[in-house]
Formats: structure tokens, sequence, C-alpha cells
């Protein structure tokens, strides 16, 4: 793939959720963060609307749940359901999911712009995938709805969430954490101007790639063996008629294994870097988020690129070049 072609793949590159029975899709580039569901203040007086307000670094950004702009029947959530943080140029606003799919580029030509859309209507396009549909966002009209502060039909907002102790006091316990975060304020104007990561697991330690580099998140992948390579090479994936190498991660990195992934179905983050694109075989998919780039320590050791702490979390950035250029790996796509 060239290298303009992977900046426009980039540009139509999505984050994937499930919400109800329809799948929907909301740009990358206007994503700061994946969580598990936290505990929301609801005041009395919030238009119908908005399902709760969180506090999150400087700001309280207001929730919602985009079925009530679809009119469509909204069930319960419980401790399960996860939220999306997104922002636009001005605001930064919470969207309830029931489930984060992954990170999928969309093919410009097959993403059909729906006709006769107004600044109120937040489906804009749609595309097809596997036989499926799947809604993408406009999240700036979203914006504009909250701005007009509509009210839609009367709803018992709170009686959505759950009431029983345990499922209480660990949403509790998640905004806690959340509000305990420290040095990662965003600062008025500086929305664009934080690093966005993907962060994995390998054994329990946590691991992230800049974003730039990550093509598409797989949770469950089908890796096909190679006689004959080194250990380091899991194998080869066919990704929609192309296969490209599998990578090991932690042989590749000497890392002892604590756990073997049984499953046939694996997970797996497709990287792009010197125009060709390799899967990366790791334990676990965490979350995505952004942190400010005064806060990366960077580091020349092994083929670690730089080191936080995030919500008192230690993370190591790997580096992609380094691993794309070393002279045990040699990166073909077949």
């Amino acid at each position: 793939m060239s290298s303009i072609g992977y900046i426009e793949q980039k540009k139509n590159s999505h984050l994937c959720f499930k919400l109800g029975n329809n799948k929907y899709a909301v740009n990358t580039s206007n994503v700061l963060e994946i969580m598990k569901m936290p505990q929301l203040d609801y005041p009395q007086k919030l238009p119908n609307n908005i399902v709760g307000l969180l506090k999150y670094n400087n700001f309280v950004i207001n929730v919602v749940d985009i079925r009530f702009y679809l009119n469509i029947d909204i069930s319960g959530y419980d401790i399960n359901n996860e939220l999306l943080i997104v922002k636009t140029d001005e605001t930064i606003i919470g969207i309830i999911t029931d489930k984060i799919i992954g990170i999928n580029p969309f093919e410009s030509a097959k993403i059909d712009t729906i006709p006769f859309v107004d600044n109120k209507t937040i489906i804009d396009s749609i595309y097809k995938q596997n036989q499926e549909t799947i809604f993408i966002l406009n999240i700036y009209s979203i914006e504009n709805l909250l701005k007009g502060n509509t009210t839609l039909k009367d709803f018992d907002i709170p009686s959505l969430f759950p009431k029983d102790k345990h499922s209480l006091e660990i949403l509790a316990a998640r905004t806690q954490a959340l509000s305990e975060k420290s040095g990662y304020s965003l600062m008025t104007g500086e929305l664009h101007s934080k690093q966005k990561l993907i962060s994995f697991n390998l054994n329990e330690d946590s691991y992230c790639i800049p974003l730039d580099y990550v093509k598409e998140v797989l949770k469950d992948s089908t890796v096909t063996n190679v006689p004959g390579t080194s250990d380091f090479i899991e194998g080869i994936m066919n990704l929609r008629g192309d296969y490209i190498t599998v990578l090991n991660v932690k042989n590749f990195l000497g890392i002892r294994s604590k756990e073997q992934i049984k499953s046939d179905k694996k997970p797996v983050i497709i990287v792009h870097c010197n125009d060709m694109d390799m899967a990366l075989l790791i334990d676990k998919i965490n979350e995505l988020f952004e942190i400010s780039e005064e806060k990366i320590i960077e580091s020349s050791e092994g083929y670690n690129a730089a080191k936080f702490i995030y919500n008192n979390q230690p993370y190591t950035i790997l580096n992609i070049d380094k691993i794309y250029t070393d002279k045990r790996l040699i990166v073909t796509e077949m």
C-alpha cells in the first residue's frame, strides 16, 4: 500500500461499537478514551437527551444514549456497559455503548451518505461490512443538539441504571479511580495536543502503541501456522484477501509466557509502518486513551520508545519502527 493510500485510510479509520441491536462507528480522530461505565451524576433538571454528567479531567461532560435521538427502545444499563469519550473542536461528550467492537478501516467507496440530512441528524452515512450495516455517527450533530438543549420524550433516566449494592460499589469505584487520575488535564485549546494510544497486555504488564501506527484492532482473528519459521512468527492471517505476517510479540521481546492463548481466535493489532502491514499477537486488548506528551518519558531500552504512568499503572510504549527494522525480522506482504 502506498503512503498516500495509507493516509487516506487513516482518515477513514473508525472505532465501532454495539448498542442494542445495531452497530455504530465514530471516526478515531474524534475518540479520546474508552472506559467501563462509571457512576454518573444526574441532577433533576437535566433535559432528557442527557443520561448523566461525568467529571472528566477539568471538565464536567454530558453523557448521552444515542437511542434517544433515534427513537429506539432503550433497555437498562449494567456494569458491563462501556463509555466512549469523544471530542469535537469545542466539546467533549460521553456516549454509552454496550460493547466496543474494535477499530476498522472503512473503504471510502463503501461509505454511503444518507440524503436529506440536517445538522440535527446524528447519522449521516452508513457502511456495509460482511452483509452488516454500520451506522456512522456525526458527533457534531450531537454537539448541536446538546447546545440547543433539546428535550426528547419524557423518560425516567435514573431507572435505567443498576440499583443493587454490588453494582453501585463497582460504579463508584470506577468513578473514584477516574477522579484520581493526575497529570492528564485537558486545558482549554489542548484537545488536539495529546498522544493517542491503544493499550494491551503482555502477561500482566501494560504496553501501548501510538494510534498513528494502528490500522485495525481485531479481538478474534484466525492465525495459520507456517512450518519452519522462527518461534516469534506466529503465522499468517488473511485480512480481506491480503496475507500478512503475525508476530508473537512476547516471543519476539523474549518475554516468557505465563499463560498460553488456547483459543483459535486470537487478539491482534494490525500495525502499518514503512508501507507494510503486520499483525501483533498480544494477550489482551485494553483501552484507547490520550495523555499529555509532557508526561511521557522517552526510553531507548530494548524495543521501548517511552514509559509513563496512567491511572497509577505503569505503561511501556513499543518502538514500532525499531521492531520493523530488526535484522531478525523481514516483513513481507504476500
